[in-house]
């Protein structure tokens, strides 16, 4: 430590350099705090998805809706625990460009754990959906989008047209439901048997079916075992995991893992030769006075161990600052990506990366230093 006030003047001999490289390093590490953050969010919600439940939907996209009397067969699949099923309702509220879509389901105590870290819903909201043929359960969304409170009565127009030819579904607000994905201001929750019921078309048939099976291990066997089920029906199905095609939805996007390594090692390659060749710069402009610490004394070990101790402080100290901006980032960005987090490992890497980016950055320097010439030095040579 009692070489901290010469360690501390050397760094501010030039303070708009010493605060570009602080800036420089700052956001280098931001970005790689933000990156990590972003990979252990998606890792974290990959892991939360329930590996237990399947999807079950149409073999091809665009076919006709699955039939509701398949619901029967499925539970008589070796494997499965409970199933239910899903339908849904595109509508408009006022104006064409107000969208809402009505997610039709049966209101069994399935849907209070089926996916609670997406859909929420308290039994006494559920019980009240039960209730009331035409009940709508709302998001704060999109309640707060369009003014509507428990107790409203609304109506969408549909292009799914009612028995009696009409295009407007009138809903009563009978309850609150959370749902943490996109599009949550433009969501409601409905029975599936006012919808069915009032249809003109498809009645009878659903969306898709949740099938959860009571060992998550064999839950990839239990889909393939219900697609065989209907492999020669005019509606086959396709059964996935949510955890499946949570995976299968982030492959589809790229190797995360893959352009975060590639970004993160460009943007410190950058930093590194930046860097260095600012402290390159200070090492010639302060020739003389390094000379002069070794006239007086200071072997080459401890003028290396000056400069790189510099570099150190500005580079930790930076780097902190950066993953402390991330951290600040993740809240506001947690709605739309949920599980965004700082572990304690991504800081620890962080801090040590800043560590050895510091010293590759400073070694050619540091070495040049270490090793001058008094005489040369102090001649101007």
């Amino acid at each position: 430590m009692r070489y901290f006030p010469l360690i501390w003047s050397a760094l501010w001999r030039r303070p708009g350099r010493t605060m570009l490289v602080l800036l420089q390093v700052a956001v280098a590490f931001a970005l790689f705090g933000l990156l990590q953050g972003m990979k252990t969010g998606v890792d974290e919600a990959i892991e939360k998805v329930r590996a237990d439940v399947l999807f079950v939907g149409q073999s091809v996209q665009g076919e006709a809706p699955l039939p509701f009397a398949y619901m029967d067969r499925i539970r008589q699949v070796p494997g499965v625990q409970a199933v239910t099923f899903a339908d849904g309702l595109l509508g408009t509220y006022r104006k064409p460009s107000d969208v809402v879509f009505m997610l039709a389901i049966e209101p069994s105590a399935m849907w209070l754990t089926l996916v609670p870290d997406i859909f929420k819903v308290l039994p006494q909201d559920l019980e009240a959906l039960r209730r009331t043929r035409t009940g709508a359960l709302i998001t704060a969304d999109v309640g707060k989008k369009y003014g509507w409170h428990v107790g409203d009565r609304i109506a969408l127009t549909s292009s799914t047209l009612q028995r009696n030819g009409s295009g407007t579904w009138p809903f009563d607000i009978v309850g609150m439901v959370t749902d943490h994905e996109f599009g949550e201001a433009g969501f409601i929750v409905g029975n599936y048997s006012y919808l069915d019921e009032a249809r003109a078309l498809n009645k009878g048939t659903v969306r898709n079916f949740y099938v959860v099976v009571s060992d998550p291990r064999r839950a990839e066997a239990v889909g393939e075992a219900i697609d065989r089920t209907f492999a020669n029906s005019a509606s086959g199905t396709q059964s996935g995991s949510f955890r499946e095609n949570a995976q299968q939805e982030m492959q589809s996007i790229g190797d995360l893992d893959f352009a975060i390594r590639w970004i993160v090692s460009a943007v410190l390659v950058a930093l590194v030769f930046s860097t260095a060749t600012m402290t390159m710069q200070t090492i010639r402009e302060r020739t003389p006075e390094l000379a002069v610490l070794k006239t007086v004394g200071f072997g080459d070990g401890t003028v290396f161990v000056l400069v790189a101790a510099e570099s150190l402080l500005v580079y930790v100290a930076a780097a902190l600052a950066g993953l402390a901006l991330a951290c600040v980032a993740f809240p506001l960005a947690d709605k739309y990506v949920p599980g965004l987090s700082m572990p304690v490992e991504v800081v620890a890497i962080g801090v040590l990366g800043a560590v050895l980016v510091a010293l590759v950055s400073v070694s050619v320097p540091g070495l040049r230093a270490a090793h001058l010439n008094v005489v040369d030095a102090l001649a101007g040579r």
